[in-house]
């Protein structure tokens, strides 16, 4: 329901790379986890991938999708409560506490992620981090947590799906440009390896959204 409400709020316009929405659908009937990879542009961009979410195959695994979400946004009783409806992860960015500080905690998470995955779980994610501030055509740096978790989660072939997100110049949240490339089904064993990777597919991605806002 939350989800549907959301929906409801942004109305996201979805596009779709050719065959990526039937191999979406296939996937998701044969139980695959995604591991799910948006651009990150506004303190708005999980809602528009909650309501994404909503208008495509992927709303069948809604109830079995965590969203890794920078702790801060935990902190809020009411804002826990709707990231908790979301099956929120919370990140701790070195940029907040401290690298040392947030060492065993971002192990924690990737471990408990990886565990997600593992039991069947889909994730979403925001890779860069932090919000692009500079140019919201260009996707920012992607680190290794990423790889990390899909080369930790054991006995499972999670499915890495990017997702464009473009608000025009105006940076309009409502009616936003998203597009869904194709599924990647075989993925790197190098951590590394995979975050290029996600970082390509998600750039090609974010070139299709901004092309069609």
């Amino acid at each position: 329901a939350a989800y549907a409400l959301l929906d409801a709020r942004y109305r996201p316009r979805v596009r779709y790379s050719a065959g990526a929405k039937s191999a979406i659908t296939e996937l998701v009937r044969a139980g695959r986890p995604f591991v799910v990879v948006a651009n990150h542009l506004t303190h708005s961009d999980q809602y528009i991938l909650a309501a994404t979410a909503w208008r495509t195959p992927l709303r069948r695994v809604i109830g079995q999708t965590r969203v890794l979400a920078k702790d801060e946004l935990f902190i809020d009783p009411a804002q826990r409560r709707k990231i908790d409806v979301m099956g929120g992860i919370p990140v701790f960015r070195g940029k907040d506490h401290g690298m040392r500080m947030v060492a065993d905690a971002g192990r924690m998470m990737m471990d408990i992620s990886a565990e997600r995955l593992a039991r069947g779980d889909s994730l979403a994610i925001f890779p860069e981090g932090t919000c692009n501030e500079e140019d919201p055509t260009r996707v920012q740096s992607i680190g290794s947590g990423v790889g990390h978790i899909i080369a930790r989660a054991k006995n499972v072939a999670p499915v890495l799906l990017p997702v464009g997100i473009g608000y025009g110049p105006d940076t309009r949240i409502r009616s936003a440009s998203v597009h869904i490339g194709l599924p990647e089904l075989e993925l790197p064993r190098k951590p590394m390896d995979v975050a290029r990777l996600a970082k390509e597919r998600l750039q090609a991605a974010v070139d299709e959204a901004v092309a069609a806002y």
